[in-house]
């Protein structure tokens, strides 16, 4: 068993490395030639534009890892049949299931790979990349906001502004609600903009209009103010920033920090929480590739090779279109993000493991 183990595996390593370097190399063209007319336009040097392809080299490696692996599965299973050495094999009692397991152990072992790959290497570097892309092509970001509501003091202080203006550190008509912790009112201030001062590290109100409940009537009074400067009020000007933050662009930790700021600040975090469950789940994308290309090893007697690698391609664009499908799901409110991102791991499990006792040997 360990020759034929030995076998499989030194027939399918070159063809799975080729592949690699076919797809890694397809993949920069690709994004050389998407933004090969900026780079012309702004006079570019040929050295950065190297520079960025070799920041973009890690990325590369991680979208051609699953196909790569299916191709090499495939072409490897497929030659084996075409050329009858497979009769032998299962002649002799051993299992399409027992023939495979080193494939789908490397499946596995590349899919854990992976995950910390894409943590450690990729994340950084493909972050330098967009960053170094865009200062290339000219392009700056605005980070000024509208319609901002933030949730601010543990839940206690809620601002709400027409407009945030980051380059001036301003707002543009304010409301500020405080309350306590039980929900009741305290006090709600309306004013027309307001100022981040760097030296108080408050925000300074103009033009306001405070609304307080008297203690003993009951009544609501109102107080107007120039100006008015609260040390309760001081939400730091990033909080009111656009969310240009990418959860593809952050390690595990600071991604899993980013979604508890949302979500301490009152703002949506459904997409970026569905989008941190799937980097765990789509770390497995290699593991199933390599189950489903391996069960469908044994489905074809006529044209093997062209219909292991149609019928491996067509399910694993199914599988991409179904992670998708389940993804927008969860981030429009139709799933939970957890289920959303872990949906669609299952399903091709299972679906893996049932081609496998189909499978005919």
């Amino acid at each position: 068993m360990r020759t034929l183990r030995n076998m499989v595996i030194k027939q399918f390593i070159p063809v799975f490395i080729v592949t690699m370097i076919f797809f890694i190399l397809l993949l920069e063209l690709f994004d050389l030639f998407a933004n090969i007319f900026q780079y012309i336009n702004n006079d570019v040097p040929i050295s950065s534009i190297l520079y960025v392809s070799y920041l973009y080299l890690p990325k590369c490696i991680s979208f051609a890892l699953p196909i790569s692996l299916l191709f090499a599965i495939s072409y490897t299973l497929g030659n084996l049949y075409a050329n009858n050495e497979l009769i032998a094999v299962f002649g002799s009692g051993i299992s399409l299931y027992r023939f495979t397991l080193p494939l789908i152990l490397i499946g596995l072992s590349l899919s854990i790979g992976a995950f910390y790959f894409d943590d450690r290497v990729v994340i950084p570097t493909y972050k330098q990349k967009n960053t170094l892309s865009m200062q290339l092509m000219g392009l700056k970001p605005s980070l000024s906001n509208t319609n901002v509501t933030i949730i601010s003091g543990n839940g206690n202080i809620i601002y709400n502004l027409d407009y945030y203006n980051d380059e001036s550190k301003t707002m543009s008509n304010v409301i500020v609600i405080e309350r306590t912790d039980t929900g009741r009112f305290i006090s709600r201030l309306d004013a027309e903009n307001a100022k981040w001062n760097n030296e108080s590290e408050l925000w300074q109100f103009n033009k306001c209009r405070m609304f307080t409940i008297n203690e003993e009537t009951g009544d609501v009074e109102e107080q107007s103010l120039s100006t008015l400067s609260n040390p309760e009020f001081n939400e730091i000007p990033d909080t009111f920033r656009k969310v240009t933050r990418n959860i593809d662009e952050m390690p595990v930790e600071d991604a899993s920090s980013w979604i508890a700021s949302l979500k301490k600040a009152g703002l949506p975090f459904r997409d970026a929480l569905t989008d941190y469950y799937e980097r765990f789940s789509f770390a497995l994308t290699p593991l199933i590739v390599a189950v489903i290309s391996c069960a469908l090893g044994g489905k074809f007697k006529k044209n093997i090779l062209l219909m292991s690698l149609l019928s491996s391609l067509v399910l694993s664009v199914v599988y991409y279109v179904f992670q998708m499908v389940m993804s927008l799901m969860a981030k429009m409110g139709f799933l939970p993000p957890l289920a959303g991102a872990w949906i669609p791991v299952v399903v091709f499990l299972i679906v893996g493991s049932a081609l496998f006792r189909t499978a005919k040997t």
